[in-house]
């Protein structure tokens, strides 16, 4: 069995995936429920409300690809970094779901420096927001300075969840107007 099944009810297959698998709602609900730093917070938060706060500190135009950063993450969860790096099959998986969903969303193939450098603005937030300060230095934050546009105040899951809809919502009006 190479496959998961969805709250929508879709079996997401991860040979056979096709960007038709895709469905919002289960990323919503997916990163809503998948905490951040594998869980070793003082209190629950969530990879969905880390890409809604994502979105709003880049500039517009790259809001839609911000909130989508992370989305892979709903069909193949949260994995840390440092063991990501020891999981070369794992990483050929993730971005294959990630090709995914850019294509399923129309967002470039290629993660923008941007997008990449915002998420490390919101790493940094985190780290001074949810107390992981442990005074050592972080080497993929090396020059990164902390959003004083945001303080990270974590939600309940049905929150996030509710936040990340609205924020999709909001954002696929905004590229249909423009559109």
């Amino acid at each position: 069995m190479n496959y998961i099944q969805t709250l929508s009810g879709k079996k997401f297959d991860y040979i056979n995936a096709t960007a038709d698998d895709i469905v919002i709602e289960d990323i919503g609900t997916a990163l809503s429920n998948i905490c951040r730093f594998s869980g070793h917070l003082p209190e629950f938060y969530s990879v969905a409300q880390h890409s809604v706060l994502c979105s709003q500190i880049v500039p517009a135009e790259f809001a839609f690809e911000a909130l989508l950063h992370d989305a892979a993450e709903a069909y193949c969860q949260d994995i840390p970094s440092p063991l990501k790096v020891l999981l070369p099959d794992y990483r050929r998986i993730e971005s294959r779901v990630d090709g995914l969903i850019r294509t399923k969303f129309d967002i470039p193939q290629l993660h923008s420096p941007v997008v990449k450098y915002a998420d490390r603005v919101m790493l940094a937030t985190e780290r001074r927001d949810l107390e992981l300060d442990d005074s050592e230095s972080w080497e993929i934050l090396e020059g990164i300075i902390a959003s004083d546009l945001i303080q990270v105040v974590p939600l309940r899951p049905s929150q996030a969840f509710g936040l990340f809809m609205n924020r999709f919502n909001e954002l696929m009006e905004i590229r249909q107007c423009a559109a």
